[in-house]
């Protein structure tokens, strides 16, 4: 009876312990992909502001746009 006290005390440890680093490892893994996408948003987020900001400061954008836009519209009519 003493034996099977003993084991089935360490087999119950045993889950207790490994359940413990496995929410441990969870939270890790968790706390990990939270920074990383934060990370990208705020890389994505400054991507977006950089280009907004060079279309603003560079020149004959409303030119540029329009010959864009006349390409456009002669490939589609050239199909």
């Amino acid at each position: 009876m003493g034996r099977f006290l003993a084991w089935t005390a360490a087999a119950i440890v045993a889950t207790v312990a490994v359940g413990w680093i496995a929410i441990a490892l969870l939270k890790a893994l968790i706390g990990v992909a939270v920074y990383v996408i934060v990370g990208a948003a705020v890389i994505g987020g400054g991507v977006y502001l950089y280009q907004k900001g060079k279309r603003a400061l560079s020149r004959d954008t409303r030119t540029r746009r329009r010959i864009e836009a006349a390409a456009t519209t002669y490939r589609q009519r050239t199909r």
